[in-house]
Order: C-alpha cells, then structure tokens, then sequence
C-alpha cells in the first residue's frame, strides 16, 4: 500500500468516527446543546416517525430513544452500559446509516430481524472480534428506507453524533438530549433512573 493510499484510508476512518462520539455532550434543561438544532426535538415525533427495536418491557411506560449506527463503537459501549437498566425502562434502538454504507445495511438487517435484541448481541460480539458485524440480509429494501429515515430525522434534530439518547427524565419530567456513550452509572443519573448495586 502507497503512502497516499494510506492518507486516504486514514482521513476515511477519521470522518467515519468524526460522527461517532464517546464523550457525553449534555442538553438537559439548563445545558447547552452541543449543536443548534435545526428543529426541537420532539419525542412524540421520534415515537410517531422513528423505526427502531425495542429492548425491556414494552409494557414500561419509561421510553428512552437511542440514535446509533451500527458501525459506531460508542454505541457498542452503550449498548452495553444499557443493559443493567433494561428493567426500568424501554430502549428503542434507531439505526441510523452515517459512518459507512455498512451502517445501513446492518441497520436494515437488525430491523429485519425476527429478534432484533439477539441479533444486536450477535452484532456487537462480531465487531467485538474485529469480524465487521453481522452480514446483511436479503429482502430488506423497505428496512433501508427506514434507516435512511432515521437519517433524515436525526439530522433534521441537528444531532451532531451517535449515539444520541433522547428521553424524558424518570423524576423532573425534563427533556434529555446526550450525545455520545455513557457508563451505566452516568447513564442511570443522567435518566432519573436508579443505579444498579
């Protein structure tokens, strides 16, 4: 590989990770948003427009709305670090396509799933191993239409990275808007919820 292939390659993988983001950006009442939204952000309308999977009981009356691509290595840790509150709230995971073209298809492909939650795990392990995720499906044209809406509505938001939580706080009501991946601890707080011992 030639000195200006490997520049290439390098400026590719920084402006795949540019949207991806460990550090946590706050925008609870109070905070300032990390970017200025293009449009307020509406959980009602995530709810109504956004395609996901949902992860804890559908029956808990707590939403959180998780903007990730499946590409993203912050989402991974947040996937993880969600796990343990899995019981005090409903996750809807939103693919989004932004770091690759990758990112589409497996999102499409964990929307597709019979059992989107096992097929995340199976994902995650695989990037994990440095194996590159799950393969895409066939058939999922209509999912990678919805992908690309969640694009969209993210962008519309001005959401400057993934992941991005967007849910009500358990206790003030308050809106929470946090870019990037958080441990389960800060997650917890951050969401009203309590800490797992």
């Amino acid at each position: 590989m030639n000195t200006l292939t490997r520049l290439l390659s390098a400026v590719l993988v920084c402006a795949g990770l540019a949207a991806c983001s460990d550090r946590p950006s706050p925008t609870a009442a109070g905070d300032k948003p990390a970017a200025a939204a293009a449009q307020p952000v509406s959980i009602q309308a995530i709810a109504a427009e956004a395609k996901g999977f949902t992860v804890g009981s559908e029956m808990n009356v707590r939403r959180v709305f998780v903007f990730f691509d499946p590409q993203c290595p912050h989402c991974a840790a947040l996937w993880q670090s969600a796990k343990p509150l899995r019981s005090q709230a409903r996750f809807i995971w939103i693919p989004v396509g932004l770091m690759n073209p990758n990112s589409t298809l497996q999102g499409a492909t964990l929307l597709a799933s019979p059992n989107p939650v096992e097929a995340m795990d199976r994902h995650e392990a695989s990037l994990s191993a440095k194996q590159g995720g799950i393969p895409a499906g066939d058939n999922i044209d209509a999912q990678k239409a919805a992908v690309a809406a969640n694009t969209a509505l993210m962008n519309r938001y001005g959401f400057g990275s993934v992941p991005t939580i967007v849910a009500n706080h358990a206790v003030s009501g308050e809106l929470v808007v946090r870019e990037g991946s958080l441990p389960t601890a800060a997650l917890a707080n951050a969401l009203g919820l309590q800490v797992p011992q």
